[in-house]
């Protein structure tokens, strides 16, 4: 999945690495984890919504549930536009290149979804890159840009359905990178600074809808789907323009690292909270949200650790190597 791994090489020998990309991908990482370690350890159950029952759930659902797969959706859609832009460069078939890594991201998906969790994303990431982004290349960018936010309403009309969501996801994200804004995310803070506050602005009422919600009310998802997509975009705004400020050293030590090893440590982490809810013994639906951040933490403590060492001799990482190989045929 490219919105789990670096941003490819395009026009130039190697694109230099857009920083803000992987310090973004690891911080929806680890909300990504944060949101999955109860679904996951309790073998079986897909990730759902549900309504809060103590208070720590409930800050665990303004500020977690739903608000950080839009955040990976966006960039996997960033990351697609910009592998196209390196394949053409550097094939003569470039489809043919994206055909084989969405084929590849299938594979593993359907790997993970059948061995460990059937609440993997990768699958459905490959099935709707195959249906949705890979014929997107064939359109003008105006089209792309015009039908993300069609996808997007059509899905918040019918309650946050999940794969139109996703796709209208993919497509912005796509049309971001078409239209040359990702590659000019690092040289201002401008539209973050004005967008920001007005996701901020938008998502207050949002939440306090999503919040007067019970789960079998009708408006639920939608108020859900809602409300997480506009936090996330405050989410984004405020890394961005956090990144321009003497915070960013510590900002991309701490997420660039997972980042630039999210295939890995997205795949890994499964593993890691299996174990996890083996050795504690007790079932995962008792586990307090200070648990559910505790495990996180120390999984995120783990593969941060992981990440910045095998970084230092590596290029990539281990799956991501592999994919890379698979994807354009040769050793990366």
């Amino acid at each position: 999945m490219e919105a789990l791994t670096e941003p490819p090489a395009a026009h130039r020998t190697r694109r230099e690495r857009i920083t803000a990309l992987d310090v973004v991908r690891g911080f929806a990482l680890c909300g990504i984890l944060l949101a999955n370690v109860k679904p996951i350890a309790h073998t079986g159950d897909v990730l759902r919504a549900a309504a809060p029952t103590t208070p720590d759930d409930a800050w665990m659902g303004l500020l977690v549930e739903q608000r950080f797969f839009p955040i990976f959706s966006l960039l996997f859609g960033v990351g697609f536009s910009l592998l196209l832009e390196s394949a053409a460069a550097r094939a003569a078939r470039p489809r043919v290149i994206l055909l084989r890594r969405l084929l590849v991201l299938l594979a593993a998906g359907l790997a993970h979804f059948l061995l460990l969790w059937p609440g993997d994303i990768l699958s459905t990431y490959a099935v709707i890159g195959l249906l949705v982004l890979l014929p997107s290349t064939w359109l003008p960018r105006r089209v792309v840009a015009g039908l993300a936010p069609v996808l997007v309403a059509v899905a918040l009309f019918l309650g946050g359905e999940r794969f139109t969501l996703v796709a209208g996801l993919f497509l912005l994200g796509s049309a971001l990178t078409r239209y040359g804004v990702t590659a000019r995310i690092e040289r201002s803070t401008r539209v973050p600074a004005l967008l920001g506050p007005a996701f901020a602005a938008a998502a207050a009422p949002a939440l306090w809808w999503s919040a007067g919600q019970e789960v079998d009310d009708p408006g639920f998802g939608r108020a859900l789907a809602l409300s997480g997509l506009l936090l996330a975009g405050v989410y984004v705004c405020a890394l961005l323009v956090l990144l321009r400020t003497p915070l960013r050293p510590a900002l991309t030590a701490v997420f660039a690292p997972l980042g630039r090893m999210a295939l890995t440590n997205y795949l890994t982490a499964t593993v890691l909270v299996l174990l996890a809810a083996r050795l504690c013994g007790c079932s995962p639906e008792a586990w307090s949200s200070a648990r559910v951040a505790l495990t996180s933490a120390v999984i995120l403590a783990v593969q941060w650790l992981w990440s910045v060492l095998w970084l230092r001799t590596h290029r990539y990482g281990p799956l991501e190597w592999l994919w890379r190989w698979a994807t354009w045929g040769h050793r990366p």
